[in-house]
């Protein structure tokens, strides 16, 4: 049985969990004022990168006393950085629910070769027992697990008087979802999330603590260039005022500025994190009313309102082999993207079979009940085709 084709298509079709969809209004003609051709040394350009810096501590509600650096190679150069100048110091803690915090833990193992290492893991959906982090350790997590659609429900669970560093992945969870500041010493992010900006910038936010750990450590093994935080033995405070390591795009800095001025003139990261969980609302309200369909995680407290993750339920699916389940995703996926109505919103790679939908602050929620209404046909379309079973 096939459904009506909807009759309206959603004014912006971009869901994808990263580059994601530009802010509300975005044109290139914003990007008119970015000193192409000019050095980012010279004058107008360290104004720039500063301004970035500033604009993120005001929208983000970073700590005035936490530093705030742009670094190469997007949230991966920006956690690589702290993983391989910050680790080796004492035992380390890791977290991982899904692909992105299943790497970080490979590195640590693989590459780094630290062998005092506990491994809090869990599957998709679900959340390692937090309960069990020891405090005497260094902490390596992602807030929001972008492949899983599962995030920390909180913070409570790091102590206040922890020996050890928390070291935060926060790409997607930033602009979106508050971040517990007293209880994180690393957090890093970059701009193609949240915010809809442009790739290959990252962010690295240090707290006093991981300032003074890395003034007074020093790593047993050697640190490539776009990776040294220090010079002499002190924190190379250049870099948190705009001094980048390496040559950053003017046109990706610009973009990156009228995204955050944007963040700021709509009310700031309360409206922001407002916007992402209305977005996940049209999710929620789609669910409750669609029985072949449910969210990845299943307990509410830890399900993410930005890469949110879904799996069909219906049993005509469900019966099938795991790659015939994720052929069917796909073949949803296809259908409504060759209707121009809806992109990149199919589940990551390593994950389950299903959708992956990006509510972050910068799509409408009227885009995303749009969205469900084509999603609501293509799975009717593509269930037809199935064989009839003997």
């Amino acid at each position: 049985m096939t459904a009506a084709k909807p009759s309206q298509r959603p004014a912006v079709p971009h869901f994808s969990s990263g580059p994601c969809a530009k802010r509300p209004g975005w044109t290139s003609e914003n990007l008119k004022d970015a000193p192409l051709g000019r050095s980012h040394r010279a004058k107008v350009g360290k104004a720039k990168l500063k301004q970035a810096i500033e604009l993120t501590r005001d929208v983000l509600e970073v700590p005035t006393d936490y530093k705030i650096g742009i670094v190469p190679a997007s949230d991966t150069g920006a956690v690589e950085m702290a993983l391989w100048s910050l680790l080796g110091a004492r035992p380390v803690t890791t977290i991982a629910w899904e692909s992105f915090g299943e790497g970080w833990v490979s590195d640590i193992v693989k590459e780094l070769k630290l062998k005092d290492v506990t491994k809090l893991h869990a599957g998709y959906g679900e959340i390692p027992d937090l309960s069990k982090v020891d405090p005497a350790s260094d902490v390596v997590f992602t807030w929001n697990g972008t492949t899983s659609g599962v995030r920390v429900p909180n913070a409570d669970w790091i102590s206040a008087s922890r020996e050890g560093l928390t070291i935060c992945d926060a790409t997607s969870a930033a602009f979106a979802q508050p971040l517990d500041w007293p209880k994180l010493d690393v957090v890093t992010f970059s701009w193609q999330k949240a915010l809809g900006g442009e790739a290959a910038h990252g962010m690295l936010i240090l707290s006093p603590r991981a300032v003074e750990r890395l003034e007074t450590y020093k790593p047993a093994w050697p640190l490539p260039k776009i990776f040294r935080l220090t010079k002499g033995g002190k924190l190379n405070a250049g870099i948190f005022e705009g001094e980048t390591i390496n040559t950053p795009s003017m046109l990706c800095v610009e973009d990156y500025l009228d995204a955050l001025t944007w963040g700021k003139s709509i009310g700031g990261l309360k409206a922001l994190i407002a916007r992402a969980d209305a977005n996940t609302k049209v999710l929620a309200d789609w669910k409750a009313r669609t029985p072949w369909i449910d969210f990845l995680a299943k307990d509410p407290a830890i399900r993410s309102n930005t890469s949110v993750c879904l799996k069909v339920v219906d049993p005509a699916i469900t019966a099938l082999s795991a790659d015939a389940q994720a052929d069917f995703a796909k073949k949803l996926v296809s259908l409504v993207e060759k209707e121009n109505a809806g992109f990149d919103f199919a589940h990551y790679r390593d994950a389950p079979a299903g959708l992956r939908i990006w509510c972050g602050a910068t799509v409408e929620a009227s885009d995303v009940a749009l969205l469900t209404q084509w999603i609501d046909w293509a799975f009717a379309e593509a269930k037809a085709t199935l064989p009839k079973a003997a």
